[in-house]
């Protein structure tokens, strides 16, 4: 894995219980416990609350081993969450969940103190506040404290988690001499739906987040992550189970449903109850406003968004610009009014951040990166299930939430390639692209190839692609996205001559910068030979892994005697090992012309045949050549064989699904030359298609001047010599 940007300065300085642990376990125990829990009970009966308790607890379990599972397996820094995701799938898809992330914390924060301000509404003194000025000036205290840093509030957090455990003590200590069997919720039909009240239950499970969002002021947080996520869900599930059944032993459905404040009334000091309301609501808050400007901050170094949002503003430790900043979101939300609308969409970014560290465990474990080595292991089932249980709760909770939620992470997902934005680490989705090549590539090696699917596998050599950006636009036109082309330079001369692996590494690189820019799909390569012709050869029988090889070889045609006799000596070997061979004459005034007519010169089915049509229908299908016309020219000797050959060959087309005019020529003259009716007939075509034999070592010369001669007639030409022409490919 390569080196992390610039990250900030160490400021490692919190253990487990401070770090991790505490501040899990002050959100968990939130406002859901002390006024929802019963009417969870009371809708459901014990035994429904229970299996909504622990149904929504497994998933939070099982997102708690994975997110252990990765903590564990690399030197886990700033950002929680998003600093995990980034670093296995990649800036964007980390900055599509960072940046929703961040704003539901600093929104959570507006949430959590709106919640204590409506607890606090029964306390006479507060009541006769106004609401919005009060949760403002609870809002910018906690922005103060976070601001001072987060030392300081995690000590305040000591102090509410004393408040919460008294709270909890006092409603475990009432009741005792009342209990009696368990309510069985209301009858079927009287109350809401089990999802309804899974998705009211089901935030209470969620607060690990701001633990992991610690995770850059952890001593050790490749420990600490682990060892005190998982302890405070065990830890706040035995809460929650134990508080079902107390509800579940004192009071009947119906009081559970109608009174928010039976906790209270079962306490032994019922006092505690509203302290530990007041507790669990400033708890969170505090948790969020400490987790938030975390997130941005990494989000912000990573450049995601703009650099100065993770200034510290002279402190060694606060991401203060951060703190700032989430205050000022949570003051506008308090301030925005009814914001009932957004909350579950937070609620789904929040399951979406979950569900995708989930996902992260189990692509890291499916794929089996070398560097993927966690001390705290977990089987591949375990991280698969909880992504498929976050995702279900997301859409059982509030299906058009979860859309929305998915089109704003999309949105920025879109708009994070669109910047192509740079990153300096490796990442999950080059292991998961080998692994499903890995699985192709056997398929095919298990499966005997076809000749109805052969397509392209190109191996062209031009050097350098802006050398030779006809041969480039031909190969593009023959893949159509589909096929596979890879551009190849070869550097003639010896491995041990200085400079020559570097000038190989070099020339692969600009023809990847030129691939790149272009948007092409396509490889690169170069190659040291000791001369063109073997190494050619020996490069194209060479490329490709199992079946997967290079089936066509397309190169130049060239204008001397001598580099034609070369060319037809790479064609005879190339020939010989199966190779289709292909090369382009282009005529330099009107290169392709208008790109309106192709002609093939064609001899019927076998041989050449079929490869030439084919590579003419290709090169017509594509984009370039929208509207073009392919004809077929055919020869015969005498005038009574044009219509029956015009019939034959126009039902041969319609039955490979060709569309082609078909135009029948007749050669009454025998001695007159084929050059002289190519001229005739294709000198004014944009593309001509002829048919190469395999020539005899002594006849080589000939022969390759009587093709120069042949070519020149027509303009641009393609010259073809199929490799199997035992084998249709139409």
């Amino acid at each position: 894995m390569m080196a992390d940007r610039e990250a900030p300065a160490s400021t490692a300085r919190f253990g487990t219980f401070a770090g991790v642990f505490t501040p899990n376990v002050l959100t968990i125990l939130g406002i859901i416990l002390f006024l929802r829990t019963g009417w969870v009970v009371g809708q459901a009966g014990l035994w429904g609350a229970l299996v909504i308790i622990l149904l929504a607890n497994a998933i939070s379990f099982l997102t708690g081993l994975s997110l252990s599972s990765i903590a564990t397996s690399m030197d886990v820094r700033a950002g929680g969450n998003y600093y995990l995701i980034s670093r296995s799938l990649g800036l964007e898809i980390g900055g599509a969940i960072g940046i929703p992330l961040y704003l539901s914390q600093a929104i959570s924060v507006a949430f959590y103190i709106i919640g204590f301000v409506e607890a606090m509404s029964v306390v006479p003194f507060m009541a006769g506040l106004d609401p919005q000025l009060l949760a403002t000036g609870v809002a910018l205290a906690f922005v103060v404290i976070a601001y001072v840093g987060a030392d300081f509030a995690l000590k305040i957090q000591f102090g509410i988690l004393a408040v919460l455990v008294a709270a909890l003590v006092s409603f475990f200590a009432g009741g005792w001499g009342d209990i009696s069997a368990p309510t069985a919720g209301l009858a079927s039909g009287e109350g809401v739906s089990f999802w309804v009240v899974f998705a009211v239950f089901f935030p209470a499970v969620t607060g690990i987040e701001v633990g992991i969002s610690l995770s850059g002021d952890l001593k050790d947080p490749s420990r600490s992550i682990p060892v005190g996520t998982i302890a405070s869900i065990l830890v706040t599930s035995v809460v929650y189970v134990a508080a079902a059944v107390w509800f579940a032993t004192h009071f009947t459905a119906e009081e559970l449903i109608s009174n928010t404040a039976a906790m209270s009334d079962l306490a032994a000091v019922p006092i505690l109850i509203l302290a530990g309301v007041a507790a669990s609501t400033l708890s969170s808050a505090l948790g969020s406003v400490l987790a938030a400007p975390r997130t941005l901050e990494a989000v912000a170094s990573d450049r995601v968004v703009p650099r100065w949002m993770a200034g510290r503003m002279g402190s060694p430790t606060e991401p203060r610009a951060a703190v700032l900043l989430t205050g000022l979101v949570a003051v506008a939300v308090i301030w925005a009014g009814d914001i009932d609308a957004v909350a579950p969409v937070i609620t789904m970014f929040f399951l979406n951040t979950y569900g995708m560290v989930n996902l992260v465990a189990a692509l890291e474990k499916a794929v089996g990166n070398p560097s993927f080595r966690p001390t705290f292991a977990v089987p591949v089932l375990v991280p698969a299930l909880g992504a498929l249980g976050c995702y279900g709760a997301m859409f059982l909770i509030n299906a058009p939430a979860t859309v929305a939620a998915i089109v704003v992470t999309y949105g920025i997902y879109f708009a994070l390639r669109r910047r192509e934005t740079v990153e300096a680490w490796g990442d999950v989705r080059s292991g998961v692209w080998t692994s499903l090549a890995r699985f192709a590539l056997l398929k095919l090696e298990r499966k005997a190839p076809d000749p109805r699917n052969w397509r392209p596998n190109l191996m062209v050599f031009t050097g350098q692609p802006h050398n030779r950006e006809r041969l480039v636009s031909l190969a593009n036109w023959l893949s159509l996205g589909r096929g596979v082309v890879t551009f190849s330079q070869l550097i003639t001369g010896a491995i041990d001559e200085p400079n020559k692996p570097a000038l190989r590494r070099q020339a692969r690189e600009r023809i990847r910068t030129y691939i790149r820019d272009h948007r092409m799909a396509a490889f690169a390569e170069a190659q040291i030979v000791s001369d063109f012709a073997s190494g050619a050869v020996a490069v194209a029988q060479s490329h490709g892994v199992g079946r997967l090889e290079a089936n066509a070889v397309l190169m130049g045609w060239s204008g001397s005697a001598g580099g034609r006799a070369l060319l037809l000596r790479v064609l005879r070997d190339l020939a010989d090992l199966g190779k289709a061979v292909l090369f382009l004459r282009v005529d330099d005034a009107r290169g392709f012309g208008a790109r309106r007519t192709i002609q093939v010169w064609w001899g019927g089915r076998g041989g050449n045949g079929d490869l030439m049509l084919l590579l003419a229908h290709l090169v017509r299908r594509h984009r370039d050549w929208d509207g073009a016309t392919l004809r077929v020219l055919r020869m015969v000797g005498r005038e009574e064989a044009v219509a029956g050959v015009r019939a034959e060959t126009e039902r041969l087309l319609e039955a490979v699904r060709v569309e082609a005019e078909v135009v029948v020529l007749v050669r009454a003259d025998r001695d007159r030359p084929f050059a002289d009716l190519v001229r005739e007939h294709s000198a004014d075509a944009d593309l001509t298609v002829l048919g190469m034999q395999r020539p005899d070592a002594g006849e080589a010369d000939a022969y390759g001047e009587g093709l120069d001669g042949l070519a020149a007639a027509a303009g641009t030409v393609l010259l073809v010599h199929s490799g199997a022409p035992e084998e249709a490919t139409l």
